[in-house]
């Protein structure tokens, strides 16, 4: 065993849980005042959740045996490996690893992916979802539909040499095209999963009462300030951490992952500045994030300057697109859909070009384009359509929207009953517990 590179992924997997709690602050700080409790528990909700889901059953789902025999994991029909149940089978692996570190440590690095996967979606029904609801939903998509495109693109065997195997969207149309799809950290199975659902649930949920540009702004900048760069933080275990070593690979990755959203953050602002006459720290903010997604699935497959480019596009694009809620009509509240969505799609085909020795500029053929466009959109496609149907399924029987005076009240109180900020203390109340 490698203490180094087990210390390394135990080390980044923390860093990645710890993106969930930013991203409670960079959500929380966007609602209003009187929905940031319920905003920041969504995400909270996912960790707890979403921990359990994949110690039961969730890591047997995405990681079955090299599991590329069966759709949804499992070997065979469904290819869930029994043996991995409650995570018993990786049990002996611990004491005595076959690889270079305990699959163990590798199986809690991926767990954290599950938890931000799923806490992303919360975004874009800020204001006006049942938390209830929303822990059902949590668990039903990550089991049909996170683990299982988690096994499509993350699906590897730890062995001697380290990972090696796949799932059909890395390595599966390879004997088609002769490139599989590359992403690296999870453009597909994190990003564009996450965004699609989203998008999904905007349409299930609908508008929310009075939507209009400027309809709320940000109650705490301070906090949107700080949930990105806690995002950006954590954001570099999320990407080099994937290659679960600490080699040349992770540091190219590492400089990526700071290159990109540097860019994306200044693109935004530019933007920002043309468009409306100034620029903003809530755009920087969301710049950087806007980079951070874009560069997930390419972080190890781009030189650093084109590492740059991927994020001047990234920043300039997700700052129009999230102006596309207004033009479509639906109510993305916190911008999931223009920013992970597209920017991981973007991030993922920008590969079809620029990767390394097989994008178009190096090649001078479409192979690779037409591997990203495949993995993106056929994970756009399942996740959009199954959290479609979950969600008009939850909203029909249990209720996923919260009543509209709730809405304009503000849903802490109703759904939690509890207040971020004691606005209407008594007078006198702060000496008394003095």
């Amino acid at each position: 065993m490698d203490q180094g590179n087990t210390a390394f992924v135990l080390i980044t997997a923390a860093l990645v849980l710890l993106m969930t709690p930013g991203l409670a602050f960079f959500y929380g700080g966007l609602v209003k005042a009187k929905s940031v409790v319920s905003m920041m528990m969504m995400s909270f909700g996912a960790i707890g959740l979403i921990g359990v889901l994949w110690v039961l059953y969730g890591y047997a789902i995405s990681f079955s045996n090299g599991g590329t025999d069966g759709f949804f994991g499992i070997d065979g029909v469904f290819g869930i490996d029994w043996a991995n149940i409650g995570l018993a089978g990786l049990l002996p692996d611990a004491s005595d690893p076959a690889g270079n570190f305990p699959v163990l440590a590798f199986a809690g690095f991926q767990a954290t992916f599950a938890i931000i996967t799923v806490a992303l979606i919360s975004g874009a029904i800020a204001d006006r979802a049942r938390f209830g609801a929303w822990m059902v939903f949590a668990g039903i998509w990550a089991t049909v539909v996170y683990f299982p495109v988690a096994n499509w693109v993350f699906n590897f065997t730890v062995g001697d040499g380290g990972l090696v195997d796949g799932g059909w969207i890395v390595y599966g149309l390879q004997d088609v095209l002769g490139v599989g799809v590359i992403d690296f950290a999870g453009g597909t199975a994190v990003h564009i999963n996450a965004g699609a659902a989203a998008l999904a649930l905007a349409l299930v949920l609908g508008k929310r009462v009075g939507f209009a540009k400027g309809i709320n702004k940000p109650h705490n900048v301070p906090f949107v300030l700080l949930g990105a760069g806690i995002l950006w933080f954590g954001w570099f275990g999320f990407n080099a951490g994937s290659e679960v070593a600490a080699d040349g690979v992770a540091a190219l990755a590492w400089i990526n992952t700071l290159a990109a959203p540097a860019a994306a953050l200044l693109g935004w602002l530019v933007v920002e500045k043309i468009r409306d006459g100034k620029a903003t720290s809530v755009g920087a903010a969301s710049g950087a994030v806007a980079g951070l997604v874009a560069i997930t699935p390419a972080c190890a497959a781009l030189t650093p300057f084109w590492a740059i480019v991927l994020g001047l596009l990234a920043g300039a694009v997700c700052a129009l697109a999230i102006d596309l809620k207004w033009r479509l009509g639906f109510d993305d509240s916190l911008d999931v859909v223009g920013i992970h969505l597209v920017g991981g799609v973007l991030g993922t085909l920008y590969l079809g070009i620029f990767a390394n020795n097989t994008g178009l500029i190096y090649s001078g053929e479409f192979n690779q384009l037409a591997a990203q466009a495949i993995g993106a959109f056929s994970v756009l496609i399942y996740s959009f359509v199954l959290a479609f149907i979950i969600g008009i399924a939850i909203e029909k029987t249990m209720g996923f929207r919260v009543k509209n005076e709730d809405e304009l009240a503000g849903i802490d109180t109703a759904v939690h009953g509890e207040e971020a900020y004691l606005l209407d203390e008594p007078v006198g109340a702060s000496s008394l517990r003095a």
